[in-house]
């Protein structure tokens, strides 16, 4: 009996988790892929991909490293899909983009001097980057307040109250108070056949192009990094765990990679969710709390079968209401991240003018926002840099900053302020 209750507290931790997680991104995820081109079928292929993923790696991962090793989708990089948008050419570009970003999961496992450069980007600048993608679908809320009352008002006062009394379940409460509007909602005309409720994977073959390359693969590989990856590994090593990165990016870079087709535009380790797995409410015992993460990968594998009735129900929404649950769910992660880029008074207008283009929407020879805020914030530290330390100036060999302008090691700076910024991950 006594086993029993061993085994249950980490089960049900893993229970939690995984609920907590997908619930509170959903939304996000499902917009980002219909943002970049995904029909409802290639959405609910991407979710079911993404779904399958997450589980086979996290239990797989668990049981190999008996280690509470989350996986999660990249809420981060969905947003990114989001505030990139609709892809030149059409949804098969976008899934190239996403081949890509995990060939380039691939490389940093099997490249210490890739990882090294990525942790080398300074923490405002990345910080300002996702805080840009972020900031218009955190203004969704708004939006759909003044032009969707009757069912975006619910939804806010739902995501109000519980923050006050159950904060881990605002997110999970908003959306389903949004799915329970739409579903009552008298202009809502929902036609299915008992197929559509079947998820079924769906293939698209990948198409290449340097804009995409450029605008979608490489922002999200870098916000995928800097929020879920790194800060994953910071989440286990804070409870006493070395994660093993190295396989991790390698498992995750293949999965992404095979997944693209079908839609799984990211797999990575957990950040947020990781501690409810990690952490001493999972099992007093370290050694036990691999079964969390285990039984979360099972619980994800469940909520694959259920991608089908899930996307049929957001179809028939506004998507204004929708991208405003997501936003509920990232106004933390914007509010983080503007915290983490603004905190350093010398780098401080770097990372703004990083803020103020990531956040524009422009796109320029097919390249968005995020990559051209990216180069202007970097530009702008480095004139700064020697503009103020004339004497001093940026070492062109190492790309590392001069002793003096924030100091430590470049992967301690991103693992602390873009980790930690409150981004809800499944």
């Amino acid at each position: 009996m006594r086993k029993r209750e061993d085994l249950s507290q980490p089960v049900w931790a893993g229970v939690v988790a995984a609920v907590v997680g997908s619930t509170s991104s959903f939304a996000i995820v499902v917009a980002g892929l219909r943002a970049v081109g995904a029909d409802q079928a290639q959405a609910t292929s991407g979710l079911l991909t993404l779904c399958v993923a997450m589980g086979v790696l996290g239990i797989g991962l668990g049981l190999r490293y008996r280690q509470p090793i989350s996986i999660a989708w990249s809420t981060p990089g969905a947003a990114m899909l989001v505030a990139a948008g609709a892809q030149p050419g059409g949804y098969r570009y976008a899934v190239g983009a996403f081949v890509i970003a995990g060939a380039l999961y691939l490389l940093t496992g099997l490249s210490a001097r890739l990882g090294r450069l990525i942790a080398a980007i300074p923490t405002p600048i990345a910080a300002a980057m996702l805080a840009g993608v972020l900031l218009q679908i955190c203004l969704a809320p708004a939006r759909a307040a003044v032009q969707l009352p009757s069912l975006a008002l619910p939804v806010i006062a739902v995501w109000l109250l519980l923050t006050r009394f159950a904060r881990r379940w605002a997110i999970p409460g908003a959306l389903l108070t949004a799915l329970a509007g739409i579903a009552w909602h008298p202009a809502t005309h929902i036609s299915y056949s008992a197929a559509d409720l079947l998820p079924a994977p769906t293939f698209t073959a990948p198409a290449f192009s340097a804009g995409a390359l450029i605008g979608l693969a490489v922002p999200l590989y870098l916000v995928t990094m800097a929020s879920q990856n790194l800060p994953g590994a910071a989440v286990l090593a804070t409870y006493g765990y070395r994660a093993p990165l190295r396989p991790v990016l390698l498992t995750t870079g293949t999965a992404t990679a095979l997944g693209a087709p079908f839609g799984g535009f990211s797999v990575n380790l957990a950040a947020i969710t990781a501690a409810l797995a990690a952490g001493p409410e999972a099992h007093p015992s370290p050694a036990r709390r691999w079964i969390a993460s285990v039984t979360a990968g099972g619980v994800y594998l469940l909520f694959g079968l259920c991608a089908g009735s899930a996307t049929l129900l957001l179809a028939a929404a506004p998507p204004l209401l929708i991208e405003a649950v997501a936003g509920l769910a990232l106004l933390g992660a914007l509010a983080g991240a503007l915290s983490s880029a603004l905190a350093d008074p010398e780098r401080r207008e770097a990372a703004m003018v990083t803020f103020a283009v990531s956040a524009s929407a422009i796109t320029v020879a097919g390249i968005s926002a995020p990559f051209w805020g990216l180069l202007a914030g970097l530009a702008a530290r480095c004139v700064q840099s020697v503009l103020r330390h004339p004497a001093r100036p940026l070492d062109a060999g190492s790309g590392q900053e001069p002793v003096g302008e924030g100091g430590g090691h470049p992967a301690d700076g991103l693992v602390e302020g873009v980790g930690g910024q409150g981004v809800r991950d499944a």
